[in-house]
């Protein structure tokens, strides 16, 4: 049973490592590819305290108090070819809803795009029933034959409707990271840089500056610093 699971973790890689190889070549045929994740309960912190500015001989220094404002939880979309990060959506909860009108409202957004291409972990909202049922509609699948959740025919497990979502026939592929390979997906590295130049040592009054400041971050960032990664993966002979 391990010799299998090593074997199609090793496939998936292949296939998430062949999917960013080739996302230039299919962006001039008019085809996008995204990597997609969350970051959930990030937090508006306000401090206390002013900050005591660097001094010679101090860094800067921080009163450990603050003042709680709520959490926010983030849909971000990382474009491979151009580095970019697009059509961010965030708000209180994170679940099957929010994850459904998230990518619907990605895909609303480039109604030129011939091709979706989706790399996302295996978070269950990445491949639930609603997600199944959009995808059917925009294909023309008709609903009665997707089975019943949890009992039958494509609803029957995440399995089987990751199966259905990954089908490469369809207008929108997903494609899913292994288990524990989260870096696999490009978009965590902009979030490490999110959270190093902004979240870490952020001060933020409401919710509402939280959300306003990350979003003048994402702005900042397209224009200034955007690139793609220049992607490499030596663990496969």
């Amino acid at each position: 049973m391990t010799e299998v699971a090593d074997e199609r973790r090793e496939e998936k890689i292949v296939e998430g490592c062949q999917v960013y190889a080739k996302a230039t070549e299919r962006a001039k045929q008019g085809e996008r590819t995204i990597s997609m994740d969350e970051l959930t309960g990030v937090q508006a912190l306000e401090r206390k305290h002013p900050d005591l500015p660097m001094q010679p001989g101090h860094v800067l220094r921080r009163e450990f108090e603050y003042i709680r404002h709520g959490t926010l939880s983030w849909f971000i979309n990382f474009d491979v070819v151009t580095g970019q990060v697009i059509e961010p959506t965030c708000g209180p909860t994170r679940n099957e809803e929010d994850a459904l009108a998230h990518l619907q409202r990605l895909i609303e957004s480039d109604p030129q795009v011939t091709k979706w291409h989706l790399v996302l972990d295996n978070l269950n909202i990445h491949q639930s029933e609603a997600l199944v049922r959009w995808i059917a509609r925009r294909e023309g699948i008709d609903q009665e034959t997707l089975g019943v959740k949890g009992k039958s025919g494509i609803q029957r497990s995440m399995e089987s409707r990751a199966a259905f979502l990954h089908d490469p026939t369809h207008q929108v592929v997903f494609y899913y990271t292994p288990k524990h390979a989260s870096w696999m997906n490009q978009v965590e590295i902009w979030l490490s840089i999110l959270v190093r130049k902004l979240l870490k040592r952020g001060n933020f009054t409401s919710l509402e500056d939280l959300r306003n400041q990350i979003l003048a971050f994402i702005a900042y960032y397209n224009v200034t610093m955007a690139k793609p990664i220049k992607w490499t993966y030596t663990g496969l002979t």
